[in-house]
Formats: structure tokens, sequence, C-alpha cells
């Protein structure tokens, strides 16, 4: 026998040790999805919220809308710089989760054109892009819980406002992997400024929800600029939100797939072992047959 009862005893041991952490973190996986998602649904009162204030700003005075943002006919920018924010992931057990949104962003900016520059929220995306010769702003640290979802985007906020107030009409866009159905996750993008006319057009036609119509005390523009702001904060919370998500849907399949090959090495393990054992007793039970027949003579 290749493998002795000790060998096959220390194998299945060690295997239904490594099941043990598997479910772990596939149970892990799960409650972090669902705290993720629960931000993500969280975030619609509020997005509702900046959406009135924006409609009733906006309806406040029509200049407002063409003075805060340009009408973009096209997507191309020729050589205009614009402003790329990408979320990925800093863990491992996620498969091709990094490779996915670095890839579709690539893709994406080559049919955009202009010279991105952008600020990468995982080392393992920034390493990838800085190789392919995109134009690297900052690299950030994947938050490693809800928490701190805020502060990082109030960081990636701060930092990038920098950049936009030196360029007139800033273009940004940001590039996440977003959870569906049937499917583990598809990266995806999104255009967060400038804000099109149609798109302010359509959010000052939002009813108020009352008949006290609101007043703007301050200064209109100055209130739509705040606004905008904090659409942006949403906008930029969701997609990272939604990327954790899909980087722990992706590492709780993973899981699942390694629980399954777990079970079938111990399944396989299992039968090595009985057919061992069941080889061990024919054979002691032959020396007991031998022995009867040599005293039997």
């Amino acid at each position: 026998m290749s493998n002795t009862a000790a060998n096959l005893s220390h194998k299945i041991a060690s295997a239904s040790d490594l099941k043990g952490v598997v479910r772990t973190m596939k149970a892990l996986a799960a409650s972090s999805i669902s705290q993720y998602e629960q931000s993500v649904s969280a975030l619609a009162d509020y997005y509702r919220t900046v959406e009135l204030g924006l409609s009733a700003s906006l309806r406040a005075s029509e200049s407002n809308i063409s003075a805060i943002t340009t009408n973009l006919p096209t997507n191309k920018h020729n050589n205009e710089v614009i402003g790329v924010i990408i979320f990925g992931s800093d863990q491992g057990l996620v498969g091709q989760f990094n490779e996915d949104v670095a890839d579709f962003a690539i893709k994406t900016l080559a049919d955009i054109g202009g010279k991105p520059l952008i600020w990468a929220v995982s080392e393992r995306v920034y390493s990838r892009l800085a190789d392919a010769g995109f134009n690297m702003a900052k690299g950030f640290t994947v938050p490693t819980s809800v928490n701190d979802i805020a502060g990082l985007i109030r960081n990636i906020q701060i930092d990038s406002e920098k950049y936009a107030s030196q360029i007139e009409s800033a273009s940004v866009y940001v590039f996440h992997n977003q959870p569906t159905v049937g499917t583990l996750y598809q990266p995806v993008s999104q255009r967060l400024l400038p804000l099109d006319r149609q798109w302010q057009l359509t959010l000052a036609q939002i009813p108020w929800p009352t008949k006290l119509l609101p007043e703007i005390l301050c200064s209109t523009t100055a209130t739509v600029r705040a606004l905008i702001r904090e659409y942006v904060f949403i906008s930029l919370y969701r997609a990272c939100a939604e990327s954790l998500a899909s980087e722990n849907v992706s590492r709780l399949a993973a899981m699942q797939r390694a629980e399954k090959n777990i079970d079938e090495l111990l399944e396989n393990l299992g039968r090595e072992f009985n057919r061992w054992r069941q080889n061990s007793i024919d054979e002691e039970l032959n020396d007991v047959l031998a022995g009867y027949e040599l005293l039997a003579k």
C-alpha cells in the first residue's frame, strides 16, 4: 500500500480543517455582501433629498442649467485631459476581478479618447494600468468595511478637485464592477461630470412633494454646485459599495467551488481509507485462516 492508515487519516483531518476555514470565509463573504448591498439601499433617501434640492435650485434660475455644466454632443474628448476613478480589489481569491475592470477601462478609454489621468482604488489595478502606460494621479487602499467608504470618497474628491479646478469643464469617469443577476458581476462605467443639459432639464421637471415650495436663501449657483458635489459623492460611494459587493460575490463563488472540491477530495479519501481498512481486515482474516488450517493439519 502506498498510503498507510496514518497518512490517510492525516489527509482527511487536514481536508476537514480546510473545509472549516472555507465555510468561515463563505459566511464572512455572504455577510459582507449583505452589508454593502444595504449601504447602497440606504443611499436612496439621501439621493432623493439631493435630487429634490437640485430640482428646486435649477428651477429657481434657468441660467444655472447652462452655467453649471456643458452639453457634450459626443463622447470623444480628443486631446482633453479627463479624470478617471477606478475601483478594484487588493484581496485574493477573487478570480479575474481586477483584470476584468482594468481591461474594460482600457477598452472604454480608448473609445472615449483624450488623455486619462487615473485615480485607482487598488494597488493591483494601479500597477496594471501603470504597466499599460496610463498617467496615474494617485492610488488608494481599498476599504475593508462599510464605515471606511465615506472617508475614502472624501479623500478622492479632495484630490480630484485639485485637478478639476485647474481645467474648465473637466470630465470625470468612474469604472467599477457591479453585481448582476445570473452572473457574478460585470464591469460598468459612468460619466460623472460634466452633467449634460438633458440631465439637468429632466431634473428640473421633478415635482416638489408638498404644496410649500422651497426658497433658496443663498446664491443659487453656489447651492447647485454644493448639491452637485453631494451627487458626485453619492455616485462614488455607490460605485465603491457595489465594487466591494462584487468582490465578495466573486470570493463567495470561489469558496463554493473550493468547498465542492474539498467534498470530492474527502469522499475519495474516505473510499480509499475504507478500502485500505477492508484490505487490512482481509489480510488479518487470511492469516487467521492460514493459522487455523496449519493447526488443523
